[in-house]
């Protein structure tokens, strides 16, 4: 319980002294940027730098209090109501990027400069900024990202992408049913994008019928049929033979 009760203290540090002045004109600057994010969604990134300053000394200097609010995760909710992720991510960028880095973020915007600021909190003084921006100008943001992945574990990544599609309510429970059941049968360790390939190549297998190659089928059957336990195992078998019979 070592771990548990080493936060526990008799005298609370004291509450920083609250500049009512300097706060609502922090505040007022962060309403202002996001605002004019909304306006402006074209040039979103040209301000963001300035945007994880202000994030970084709201949750300092708790100017949050100034609207009676609990904590500054309640101040970003408000604030961020889709996702807060945006809002760590552009104070990291603040925290971690030396100033001479920051001042050229603004043309390369700010998710090239989250990635220089996993470089930059890797290397610390080490970290190679001219090197780093030069490739943060020149390449595309995915060429680039994979170019900070591979610096900081060393493999090769395949290229990738996110890809969106709207589904019913009614559809997510048998969606995440099927995923989760590849997973147990290909491994837990596979991500749900390989889990829902499987899926898909299991489908056209299937599909593949029309064509005239029973083999394409057979060849799925037998590859779901490996990862069945031994007693599902039997059990098919058992259902084949009163099909045969």
């Amino acid at each position: 319980m070592i771990g548990l009760t080493s936060f526990i203290t008799r005298d609370p540090p004291m509450l920083p002294k609250l500049n009512r002045g300097r706060a609502q004109f922090v505040l007022s600057k962060i309403d202002e940027i996001l605002a004019w994010e909304q306006r402006k969604e074209a040039e979103k990134d040209t301000r963001f730098v300035e945007l994880g300053r202000y994030l970084c000394e709201v949750r300092a200097g708790q100017y949050w209090r100034l609207e009676n609010l609990k904590s500054f995760n309640e101040f970003l909710e408000r604030r961020f109501p889709e996702s807060r992720r945006k809002a760590y991510y552009l104070m990291s960028i603040h925290e971690h990027l030396p100033p001479q880095v920051k001042r050229e973020l603004k043309q390369v915007g700010w998710t090239k400069g989250l990635e220089l600021a996993k470089l930059a909190r890797r290397d610390g003084q080490r970290f190679d900024c001219a090197t780093w921006l030069h490739r943060a100008r020149v390449l595309p943001k995915d060429e680039f990202r994979r170019e900070v992945e591979k610096e900081l574990t060393g493999k090769e990544t395949e290229p990738w992408e996110i890809i969106y599609f709207k589904l019913y309510k009614s559809q997510i429970p048998v969606i995440e049913q099927a995923l989760e059941t590849a997973a147990l049968m290909l491994g837990s360790d596979r991500s749900r994008g390989y889990c829902l390939e499987m899926i898909c190549a299991d489908f056209l297998a299937g599909a593949h019928l029309q064509d005239g190659d029973p083999d394409v089928l057979l060849r799925a059957l037998s590859s779901s049929f490996k990862f069945l336990p031994q007693n599902q195992r039997q059990a098919f078998l058992q259902i084949v033979n009163e099909q045969i019979q």
